[in-house]
């Protein structure tokens, strides 16, 4: 009763209350439940690509079809942002995110009820359309409600549920699939995700700031102004690039791992494990390094210290599993910390009237750069008569030198204009002044 009454006076905060401020309770709940949300929708994704061999053995299917199934979520995650672009400014954060939250669930519901091959794919891209545009949320909910001088921590915290999908979502999933069949993870999800919304809908306060400027912009010319930015145009190019970086390596890499180094399928799990324990505390120590020596000089220093592992990982010879866990768990340390640092000096560029349509383009975006990606890879890399990945050293230089061109675009975003990030954080605005929120 104590804690519903601590929720209470701050869960319909509206309007007529400018200036209100959450709870510090409140607020450390409600990032809690956003990372929960940012977990199940990480593991939804995570969990398709290590039940491949029962997909293509229940239901007959060759790995091209199969990468259907993969790529499904992320093809509709990024149609689905680009068309929410268009309106997810024009409603109240809450009701906004609790609607796209519960068509992910039902989305995932449908995926643990699929019986054949089609309806699994259609599945997979329902979950998709509403999960892609969650995140791109949650982000824009974490810029509203958090202070510019406590973003870089908070950020740290919403964005380590990746770390923790890593830890639990591979390795769970393959026992739950093992023990039972792969419906069975769907089903998990499915619960935990009502579970969440539970605890999400008398946490969250209503967000209705960036609403003021709702009849200045039509939703065309809102869309137009997100698109047409310059500042946005940097940001969506280095928020692609910094995606690129990662996803020309890490596709691939358990294969190499296998192929290459000498690893067996089973200890595969370890790679993901330890990786995901050690970024689950660096990702929330570089947000507060972050938050107290500068987002851009941390960044600069993540990305600087992110080309030895990239260039170490991907000229791996046959090693003991300790030495290849060691530099993988490296190499996802510095890549993960990058991004706790390049979020908050985004979101600290963008109108908070925007936040909400520019991060569902840019949720688009980076799914478009995690696909071409991929498939640059693919034309790289090649396979030797024993079995062996070839030119995986090509696509260390590549991203090597990724990392190093979104230390240059990073400078775009510096530079705060006047007026967007006071540095206080306000959940609502009236008509007749504009306060942008954190």
């Amino acid at each position: 009763m104590q804690f519903l009454n601590r929720i209470i006076p701050y869960a319909d905060l509206s309007g007529d209350k400018k200036g209100a401020l959450l709870d510090p309770f409140i607020e450390r709940v409600l990032l809690l439940s956003l990372a929960a949300i940012n977990f199940t929708t990480i593991v939804d994704f995570i969990i398709i690509m290590p039940l491949g061999p029962q997909y293509m053995r229940v239901f007959s299917i060759s790995p091209a079809q199969f990468g259907l199934i993969v790529s499904a979520y992320a093809i509709s995650a990024g149609i689905s942002g680009i068309a929410a672009g268009f309106f997810l400014d024009r409603f109240d954060r809450k009701r906004a995110l609790l609607t796209l939250y519960s068509g992910f669930a039902l989305g995932t519901l449908f995926c643990a009820l699929a019986q054949t091959y089609p309806l699994l794919v259609a599945a997979r891209a329902l979950a998709g359309a509403f999960g892609g545009v969650t995140g791109a949320l949650i982000l824009a909910i974490v810029g509203d409600v958090i202070p510019e001088s406590r973003r870089g921590a908070a950020m740290g915290l919403v964005m380590s549920a990746f770390s923790v999908a890593n830890i639990c979502g591979v390795p769970l999933g393959l026992m739950l699939a093992s023990g039972f069949n792969w419906h069975v993870p769907f089903f998990a999800l499915t619960g935990l995700s009502v579970i969440i919304l539970a605890v999400l809908i008398p946490v969250m306060p209503s967000l209705r700031s960036h609403l003021a400027h709702l009849r200045e912009e039509p939703p065309i010319t809102r869309m137009l102004a997100i698109l047409s930015a310059p500042v946005h145009q940097k940001a969506f190019l280095f928020m692609g690039l910094l995606t690129f970086t990662g996803f020309v390596v890490f596709p691939y890499l358990p294969k190499y791992l296998v192929a290459n180094v000498g690893l067996t399928e089973k200890q595969l799990p370890w790679i993901y494990i330890c990786g995901g324990c050690c970024t689950v505390f660096s990702m929330n120590w570089i947000g507060r390094w972050a938050d107290r020596s500068g987002k851009r000089r941390v960044f600069i220093l993540m990305s600087l210290s992110a080309v030895l592992p990239i260039l170490l990982v991907t000229n791996l010879h046959p090693v003991p599993l300790t030495v290849a866990v060691g530099v993988s768990a490296l190499l996802m340390i510095c890549m993960s910390g990058r991004f706790v640092p390049a979020m908050a000096l985004m979101t600290a560029s963008i109108e908070a009237r925007h936040r909400g349509g520019f991060m569902s383009v840019n949720s688009s975006v980076q799914q478009l750069a995690a696909g071409i990606a991929a498939w640059i890879s693919g034309i790289i890399l090649g396979q030797s008569a024993s079995g062996q990945i070839t030119h995986f050293s090509a696509t260390g230089f590549v991203s090597a030198a990724c990392a190093l061109f979104c230390i240059y675009l990073s400078g775009f975003l510096d530079a705060r204009p006047r007026g967007r990030d006071n540095g206080t954080n306000t959940l609502v605005e009236d008509s007749s002044q504009t306060v942008v929120a954190g």
